[in-house]
């Protein structure tokens, strides 16, 4: 009978026995204090610090556990976020000035490159061994907080059955500054090897680390497949058992010692004065934070290339689709969900950019790595999708945030679930509100779709998931979203979130798109050159 309430009913039960439930955690080298919310029913625990400092000599290099600290930590506040690089203005930049990010209800924590913190929720009732979500934010490996995020709002759509965690980790050059120097005296992908210290101690806080999911959006998503593919896919201990990819990005990821990762080195030793310095990496860690961010917005702000992800030939031994291609894979299972206008948003390629550029430059620029044949090739693809600028949405769409997806689920073998977000207009980002209705921050380019049935379908389908490995086990029984079955190779099945005309909700089963799995395809093609 107990088992059967309502989750709000559960809610008001714990608000009454449970005045003061353990909001104590001993994380070995500090004991942290948490909240409890009567108004939810969790305990909160806001800015626990899971790894030292990155500052000094310790930039560039893998995290490692915080000092010992005595005296018991109060977590009760957001935490610094990390460095941020802004918005690029380039036209070939994927996060554009036009999006609106400010729209904002508090303000935002004040920046730092001590940043390395986490936001945990947990039910306070029934913890010890349950599923675990981690949220990677997204951002384009440049910007992007936990704070954004309010970690409870999943723990409700899970109906109290799940802890959840959002992180931080080093972004742009303070996370992913590559290049030969860099492999020899730091760490590369730092801001990789963040999330993974982040993961190592989930059962602290009542999670099992047997049943972790890990979620992003964006660059989050492309970190998941990042870890997925991880140590050639046998990291150990496994840290992991599925992930969750929503609109999964991946720019090109060149190898550390390529010559765009090299000359991203390059032009950060210059703009800083280490030209001249006998060990460049030891002189840009005396540089000052500050002075290294306003380089980094910099180089954001006027370059084509960003810092993000590269083939390191120890944590990340090779390019994604090639590794994803040998199906040694660190997690059981998969849910990708994209949206059916991915690069739509204004400003990502309006039509004042193609009076500078033609269409053809503009693919150039994106992938300066292909030859004139392939360059041609990619126009005789899209020459049928409409106007030049909708064909340079239609190509950053699918290359960088679609088709990237299909090789994911392939290598799942059957183990995935492939569903596509498609209210109208269907942008990037568009559905990150409805799993995080209480983000202090609205990112949205359109209103969402407010109708109740909807918004817990869709948003109970990730969490479904993370409890159960499968969105068709539902925890609340008046979820109505129809069988969603799993995407194979021979039967390309993905649900259909949208609404209609009338506006009522719309979840169908559908196939995926002939035309577009050929196109994804090309791409697939010529992944050693679009370096995917």
């Amino acid at each position: 009978m107990w088992l059967s309430l309502p989750y709000t009913l559960w809610i008001s039960i714990i608000a009454v026995f449970y005045d003061t439930p353990t909001t104590l955690v001993d994380l070995g080298y500090a004991k942290y204090q948490g909240t409890f919310n009567k108004l939810a029913g969790n305990v909160e625990f806001l800015g626990i610090r899971y790894a030292a400092a990155p500052t000094g000599s310790l930039r560039w290099r893998e995290p490692r556990l915080p000092e010992t600290t005595p005296s018991v930590q109060l977590a009760n506040k957001t935490p610094s976020t990390c460095m941020q690089a802004g918005l690029g203005t380039s036209a070939f930049s994927p996060f554009p000035p036009a999006i609106n990010h400010t729209a904002q209800s508090i303000s935002p924590p004040s920046r730092s490159e001590d940043c390395l913190f986490l936001n945990v929720v947990t039910p306070a009732l029934g913890r010890g061994d349950l599923p675990v979500v981690v949220w990677v934010h997204g951002g384009g490996y440049a910007m992007g907080t936990a704070w954004q995020y309010n970690a409870t709002d999943l723990v409700r759509e899970a109906g109290g059955q799940v802890v959840a965690v959002a992180i931080q980790y080093r972004l742009g050059l303070f996370g992913f500054l590559a290049g030969q120097e860099v492999r020899n005296n730091g760490a590369l992908n730092a801001g990789l090897l963040d999330q993974r210290f982040a993961l190592q101690w989930i059962s602290k806080f009542g999670g099992d680390p047997k049943k972790v999911t890990i979620w992003g959006e964006s660059a989050g998503a492309g970190s998941v497949v990042q870890h997925l593919i991880a140590d050639d896919g046998n990291t150990q201990p496994k840290l992991f058992r599925a992930g969750i990819i929503s609109s999964y990005y991946i720019p090109p990821q060149y190898a550390y010692n390529h010559w765009i990762s090299e000359k991203l080195f390059l032009q950060v030793v210059e703009q800083t004065g280490c030209s001249s310095a006998s060990d460049a990496l030891l002189c840009l860690h005396q540089i000052d934070a500050d002075v290294l961010n306003q380089i980094n917005t910099h180089i954001r702000a006027k370059g084509i290339h960003d810092f993000v992800p590269v083939v390191d030939g120890k944590f990340i031994t090779d390019r994604p689709s090639v590794l994803l291609g040998k199906g040694k894979l660190n997690a059981d299972t998969i849910l990708a969900v994209a949206n059916t206008h991915e690069a739509a948003l204004p400003g990502l390629a309006p039509p004042d950019t193609l009076n500078n550029f033609t269409i053809s430059e503009y693919i150039a620029n994106m992938w300066p790595t292909l030859t004139k044949k392939q360059l041609d090739e990619v126009l005789a693809l899209y020459e049928g999708q409409g106007k030049p600028v909708d064909q340079a949405i239609a190509i950053k769409g699918e290359s960088q945030y679609i088709c990237p997806t299909y090789p994911v689920l392939r290598a799942l073998k059957g183990r995935a679930f492939k569903g596509q977000f498609a209210v109208p207009p269907a942008y990037h980002f568009d559905d990150v509100f409805y799993y995080f209705p209480n983000s202090p921050v609205r990112y949205l380019v359109s209103p969402p779709f407010n109708n109740t049935e909807f918004r817990n379908n869709f948003a109970q389908s990730f969490l479904n998931f993370a409890i159960s490995l499968d969105p068709n086990i539902k925890w609340d029984s008046s979820n109505t979203l129809p069988y969603w079955p799993q995407w194979t190779e021979r039967d390309h099945d993905e649900m259909i979130f949208n609404k209609t005309e009338a506006d009522e909700p719309s979840f169908q089963v559908v196939p995926t798109d002939e035309g577009r799995l050929r196109r994804c395809a090309y791409w697939e093609s010529i992944g050693v050159d679009v370096w995917q």
